[in-house]
């Protein structure tokens, strides 16, 4: 009976030990579980955590790239607007600056007026003194040669006559006295005739319509700028026959003033400037060519752009042609330009024969 109690106390005591081993293992592995658990409910959290994010920053990334486009349109439109604004003001500044060259063309043509007439009052008096010079000279000489007959009978009065008629050399100045008084008319018509042109050019206050002869208007400003071409250049006319040709005269001879000039200043030595003319029932044309330098083609589409210039600082304004081609288009014209680089330039103006109606024309200034 001893022996059977020991191993009953022997036997419950192992269980027990087995039962405490049993509580750690299942104690283990209810913590390990709930580890696992855990873990598994991190790593979902994780996960949902990161799909909020992601969402969150699609949707701000949308609101940003809307944001992007909406301040690139708006600065699309602020530099239009700038380039528009630096448009109007060019444009503004242009027209200031060809209002500045009218006001200052229209100040030279007054004065030019000016001085044409206080010309032309002593010129008209000098020809006319030196034609009644002319028949005072005349008379004169007609005078003498009727002196020797009536000394014939005083043969020392006579001699002397005539040793002073020598030494006076009579014969040439018979001779020589009305070829100067003849050059001394014609350079005073000349004057008179140029004094007349520049008055008819610097008509700075007409802006009135005229039907008018362009190859009268151009050989007009050719007189008024002959000292510019006739060390430069020798002039050849081709015209053909031209109608009328309904204009503001002052302008267009303004125009082809500065095409006559420019001609001339492109002739680095000496050279020819031909002036040719046409028409067609619509139209007329006057084209002046030179033998000058010539214009590179990479530069003949800015020559009528204002400030364009290729002379040297101080030799031009730039704004010659691009007057002229303001001028011949609201003359509802154009003008055109042949050139190659060394071979000189042609540049041809063309005008309609009639403005047609005085409202649409005075509409164009």
């Amino acid at each position: 009976m001893p022996e059977s109690g020991n191993l009953a106390a022997a036997d419950e005591q192992a269980l027990r030990a087995e039962i405490v081993r049993l509580n750690k293992i299942i104690t283990a592995l209810m913590n390990r579980a709930e580890r696992d658990m855990s873990a598994k409910v991190s790593d979902f959290g994780m996960f949902q955590t990161a799909v909020t994010l992601e969402k969150q920053v699609r949707e701000r990334t949308r609101e940003l790239e809307a944001a992007v486009r909406e301040n690139e349109k708006i600065n699309h439109a602020l530099q239009r607007e700038k380039e528009e604004q630096r448009g109007l003001i060019d444009k503004l500044e242009d027209a200031h600056n060809q209002l500045l060259q009218s006001e200052k063309l229209a100040s030279i043509g007054q004065l030019a007026a000016g001085v044409a007439h206080e010309i032309n009052n002593p010129i008209g008096f000098v020809n006319s003194n030196l034609g009644t010079l002319k028949g005072y000279v005349g008379k004169l000489l007609a005078l003498i040669d009727d002196i020797p007959p009536l000394l014939a009978r005083d043969a020392a009065a006579s001699e002397r006559l005539q040793e002073l008629c020598r030494q006076a050399d009579l014969d040439f100045m018979r001779e020589d006295i009305p070829s100067l008084i003849t050059e001394s008319i014609d350079g005073t018509a000349r004057v008179r005739r140029i004094v007349q042109d520049l008055r008819d050019f610097s008509r700075t206050g007409d802006v009135s319509l005229e039907w008018v002869d362009l190859h009268a208007g151009l050989e007009s400003t050719l007189n008024v700028v002959w000292n510019e071409i006739k060390y430069k250049a020798d002039v050849v006319r081709d015209y053909a026959s031209l109608p009328q040709v309904q204009c503001r005269p002052s302008q267009i001879n303004q125009v082809f003033m500065n095409l006559l000039v420019n001609a001339a200043q492109a002739i680095a030595h000496h050279g020819t400037i031909t002036l040719r003319s046409g028409s067609t029932p619509e139209q007329a044309w006057i084209s002046i060519s030179d033998t000058g330098s010539g214009i590179p083609p990479e530069i003949q589409a800015k020559i009528f752009d204002p400030f364009f210039t290729t002379k040297a600082v101080g030799k031009g304004t730039g704004l010659g042609l691009s007057l002229s081609y303001g001028i011949i288009e609201k003359h509802g014209g154009k003008i055109t330009v042949e050139s190659a680089a060394g071979h000189g330039s042609t540049f041809t103006v063309f005008l309609p024969i009639s403005q047609g109606s005085s409202d649409q024309a005075s509409s164009e200034d």
